[in-house]
């Protein structure tokens, strides 16, 4: 199981690597607007991850039972 996980974190590695050298070699990358995406999806990831305590409800639900 260990391996099978080193594989797939080398895998994600090299898509992201790869990512980010694309990002910085093209003319055409928007490379302020990708960060600034990043920055938010991982805001808005640790704020959904808080909502329990902090009551943060994405897309205005209240609980995961519809309450």
């Amino acid at each position: 199981m260990n391996n099978i996980m080193e594989g797939v974190v080398s895998i994600a590695t090299l898509i992201v690597g790869a990512g980010i050298l694309a990002l910085i070699v093209s003319k055409n990358a928007n490379t302020s607007e990708v960060i600034s995406s990043g920055g938010n999806a991982f805001s808005t990831m640790l704020a959904t991850a808080m909502g329990p305590v902090t009551g943060y409800s994405p897309a205005g639900h209240t609980s995961l039972y519809g309450f």
